[in-house]
């Protein structure tokens, strides 16, 4: 090798400026993926066009499951707000954000598998809109309707549905370089510059002042492009008429106050004051968002990332709802943190949320899904629980529409955003492998050379990731550039090898290890990041089981029965449904006395599959299994269809089952679960 160079960074938040030139080369070299442009803050990392990042292994069974699955045929499952009628394809129907929402996942997944049928379904809607633009720059639907069941019919006005589809027209001009966008967003923004003031963000509904960053993060994204000066105006214009999350985070009580905000727009809104650090260059807004989450742990959090909320925020109890758009827009939030700061602590984050929840809250066929899903969730059947927003009992079944029908519309995005945030270019001409799963990336390194990297591994059930790097030009057969690693914060020995050497490098868990080399064609890169059993304490002093990215939870039977509503008043009647339930005990503690630091690794026995199955996101398939001891709790019983809570129930020195071996698998592969589980 010419040069082997490691550096370990804990946070790149601090790199602004990188040299025009790399060790290893002659001459200055070109800057593959643009950076911000001055004024606004250069980031570490650097989103690749969509379709450069592709998945394999599970994670490609997963999104071949989504094509065929509810997100390539919704305009057929749910074609009343999705068929020729809705407002966004010119029609007379649904006028709000459904319709957005769904080609906001659907069009990164079909530019990223290439699916020529389901690329067919996103162009009348991009189309459309771009047809639609007036020539004072205003888009999309514009004339209110009279209610019809079912349907969002009025505010068609309203800034936030607008704000969806600006997302579906940045990752359209992502996966398709169509100049037109450029030009329709250009006359948008003027548009908004113009009208904000007489028209602020709040004057139809919250939702576009809470969720305003997703506003925001597009107006940067073309001021990238075109270096207009009215975009930096617009920019703080948008940022002052949107909810003010910087100081939520760090002065006010919302997240300690039961229904004081809504459990989406928290996780959407997560991301602004990082979007809008860009241009304010103000420390505070990074340590507002690192704030929350300190804040969370202690009220609203629950140990998989996310927070009680149904639909307004609750205090942590593990029956309490989680939100499936929550967990979607929190892994976009989380994502585009990423980008900007480099800070390992977000993407820990967004595989917490992404191996744990998005797995269990969608049905393995991606035929139906939940609306709340629950920590601790013993039995899914049509009745009513403690929730602050109940839909006529139907929260927590698996359906198309169960529930309400915005995470229906917006599943989607979850895991081809995901898949696409694998990999990202990097201020130093490098690439960077921030968040692991199996996937190829083809990109642009050193000056201006391609390389694909295959990246095979079944992370986050294996500890090894290999990297096999290639170049596929007949002429540049090597190249000099950084090749950046994360190593989580839960690891604390990570090995690195390159071509079967070991790697003698101070890697420190939750950094970021930076390799400058000259890399060769078949150059082989082995990550190992050992996994050890671990505690958390949450709601009620309930302990967690932890191993690397992923919780542990308790191994139940399943019986999937399908109904059909009947209910001669209810809004779902003849929707289909799948309630869950089982016959296995759930009632459960952990042995305080196994419980030791010093004892877990003896006490919590790891079996893992000899071979993990192709899909292994399912009771059946569930690659990890802990064995260990637990007692029946007799006076801990049912309370409104969920598992009570323990201490109301529990009584003074009651008598316990004897110790039994209870086995404890991913909670990403249960459907039915405890996890946060009493002591005694």
């Amino acid at each position: 090798m010419k040069y082997l160079l490691t550096i370990t960074l804990s946070s790149l938040i601090s790199i602004t400026s990188f040299s025009a030139t790399l060790p290893g080369n002659e001459g200055s070299i070109n800057i593959n993926y643009p950076n911000n442009r001055y004024p606004l803050a250069s980031k570490p990392y650097i989103e690749l066009p969509i379709g450069d990042v592709k998945p394999a292994g599970w994670l490609k069974i997963q999104m071949e499951r989504m094509c065929t699955g509810m997100t390539g045929h919704l305009d057929s499952i749910y074609t009343k707000v999705m068929g020729p009628r809705n407002g966004w394809l010119g029609g007379d129907g649904d006028v709000w954000e459904r319709g957005p929402y769904w080609i906001d996942g659907l069009l990164p997944l079909a530019y990223i598998m290439n699916d020529e049928a389901l690329i067919q379904k996103v162009k009348p809607w991009v189309e459309w809109t771009l047809a639609s633009q007036k020539p004072n720059g205003y888009f999309g639907p514009d004339t209110d309707r009279d209610y019809e069941p079912g349907l969002q019919r009025d505010n068609a006005q309203d800034w936030w549905p607008k704000m969806v589809m600006l997302k579906v027209l940045q990752q359209y001009y992502s996966a398709t370089n169509d100049q037109r966008v450029i030009s329709f967003l250009t006359n948008y923004f003027k548009y908004q510059l113009s009208e904000l003031p007489k028209s602020p963000l709040g004057k139809w509904t919250f939702w576009a002042e809470q969720r305003g960053g997703d506003n925001l993060m597009v107006v940067y994204w073309l001021y990238n492009i075109t270096g207009d000066p009215f975009l930096l105006e617009l920019g703080e214009l948008i940022h002052k008429q949107t909810f003010n999350w910087t100081d939520v985070f760090l002065n006010q009580d919302h997240l300690a106050r039961q229904n004081s905000l809504h459990c989406v727009n928290l996780a959407q809104g997560f991301k602004e004051p990082v979007i809008y650090y860009q241009q304010s260059h103000n420390p505070q807004n990074l340590e507002a968002v690192k704030e929350a989450v300190r804040k969370m742990r202690h009220t609203i959090g629950f140990p998989t990332g996310l927070w009680a909320g149904d639909e307004l925020l609750r205090f942590g109890n593990p029956t309490q709802g989680s939100e499936l758009c929550t967990a979607v827009e929190m892994m976009f939030s989380l994502e585009k943190m990423l980008e900007i700061t480099g800070d390992v602590q977000w993407a820990d984050h967004l595989e917490k949320v992404a191996y744990n929840v998005l797995p269990t809250q969608i049905k393995d066929d991606f035929s139906a899904r939940q609306y709340y899903q629950q920590v601790n969730q013993v039995a899914i059947t049509c009745e009513g629980r403690n929730f602050v927003s109940p839909h006529e009992d139907t929260d927590i079944v698996f359906g198309e529409l169960s529930g309400y029908p915005c995470c229906t519309s917006n599943l989607h995005q979850g895991w081809p955003k995901f898949t696409r945030h694998l990999w990202f270019a990097t201020a130093d001409n490098g690439i960077a492998s921030l968040i692991y799963a199996p996937s190829e990336v083809t990109a642009q390194v050193g000056n201006d050379i391609t390389v694909k990297i295959a990246e095979k591994t079944d992370y986050p059930f294996e500890e090894k990731i290999d990297f096999n790097l290639s170049f596929p030009s007949k002429k540049d057969k090597k190249a000099f550039f950084p090749f950046h690693l994360r190593i989580p914060a839960w690891c604390n020995n990570p090995v690195i090898t390159i071509n079967g050497e070991a790697v003698s490098i101070a890697a420190h868990s939750g950094e970021i290890v930076r390799i400058n080399r000259e890399w060769k064609d078949g150059d082989h890169i082995q990550l190992e990041l050992p996994m050890r059993i671990s505690t958390s304490n949450w709601y009620d002093d309930a302990v967690v089981i932890e191993r690397g990215p992923l919780l542990y939870s308790l191994k139940m039977d399943e019986k999937w029965e399908r109904k059909v509503d009947q209910r001669p008043e209810s809004s779902h009647k003849g929707e289909w449904y799948y309630e869950v339930t089982s016959t296995s005990a759930w009632n459960y503690s952990l042995i305080r006395k196994y419980l030791k630091e010093e004892e877990l690794e003896k006490n919590f026995v790891v079996r893992k599959a000899e071979n993990i199955a192709p899909y292994p996101w399912n009771l059946e398939n569930a690659p990890i299994t802990i064995k260990t001891k637990g007692r029946i709790l007799p006076s801990w019983n049912m309370f409104k269809g969920s598992a009570g809570p323990v201490n109301f129930f529990m009584q003074a020195n009651e008598p316990m089952g004897d110790e039994e071996t209870i086995e404890l698998i991913p909670y990403g592969c249960t459907t039915l679960r405890i996890t946060e589980f009493p002591v005694r």
